[in-house]
């Protein structure tokens, strides 16, 4: 099996239930490919660090503690979530020290493209696939100027596509509530925020043997990290209930996907 995982910020937790879930239905995976918080999620669990742990590290953490101002490019310094990777991260914090082949996604603001990194320093790449844009300041990297990857790819399929070996799962947490409000400046914001990234998610959608994708993650925010035990709970369940869908994808021959 071959897991692209979307961005979704807070949402994004949901990523480390459904790997639980994968975990205790002992089904394989081979490669995984992300951006944003599943681009984290998917180090974290390449590290080999348990799903429920990294919740509790998420739990236990504040964002304001981990950022601090800055004011040349962006409003938060990405330094002290730098320092976290660091500590949290095994050996030399390149990709070759992953259990898993891990593929992260960014956005290069200068050239307007996707840039994939699967080789080399772990770090770097890791912090430029969550640096929102004017949230947070770009990561200078390679001599590009790297922010999301969601900006122009939020469902990173590419990396898994072509190889027979793999049946294309897509985990998709940026789910779209069109009941939602937009009374205010805020919820105006989010919903362009979604409505933009939902957009170049979609055909990749469409490129996916099967799509983890709950539904009720469509009544969480984006910001709502004091809900993680809920959306991780979420993402599990989910996974769960698809058991038989993906055992099935898993024992389809070859030639059955890809």
């Amino acid at each position: 099996m071959g897991l692209a995982l979307s961005g979704g910020a807070a949402r994004g937790i949901a990523h480390l239930g459904m790997f639980e879930a994968l975990h205790e239905l002992q089904l394989p995976i081979g490669a995984l490919s992300g951006v944003s918080s599943g681009g984290l999620a998917a180090v974290f669990y390449a590290a080999g660090i348990p799903p429920r742990e990294v919740l509790r590290l998420l739990a236990d953490t504040r964002f304001l503690r981990l950022v601090r101002p800055a004011y040349r490019r962006g409003l938060v310094s990405l330094t002290l979530l730098e320092k976290l990777f660091v500590a949290h991260l095994p050996g030399e914090q390149t990709f070759a020290d992953l259990t898993l082949p891990v593929t992260l996604s960014a956005c290069d603001l200068a050239a307007g493209e996707t840039v994939f990194f699967n080789e080399g320093p772990l770090i770097p790449p890791l912090l430029a696939t969550g640096a929102v844009p004017v949230l947070c300041q770009p990561i200078e990297y390679q001599g590009r100027v790297l922010v999301d990857g969601g900006l122009l790819n939020n469902l990173p399929v590419e990396p898994l596509l072509g190889r027979p070996d793999l049946a294309v799962v897509g985990a998709h947490t940026n789910v779209f509530n069109p009941e939602g409000p937009i009374d205010s400046i805020r919820h105006v914001a989010e919903r362009t925020f979604m409505l933009a990234i939902g957009t170049n998610a979609t055909p990749r959608l469409a490129q996916c043997e099967l799509v983890l994708q709950p539904p009720e993650l469509r009544h969480f925010r984006v910001t709502d990290l004091r809900h993680a035990a809920a959306l991780f709970a979420i993402g599990y369940e989910h996974t769960m209930a698809q058991a038989a869908a993906l055992q099935a994808l898993l024992t389809a021959p070859a030639g059955d996907f890809g």
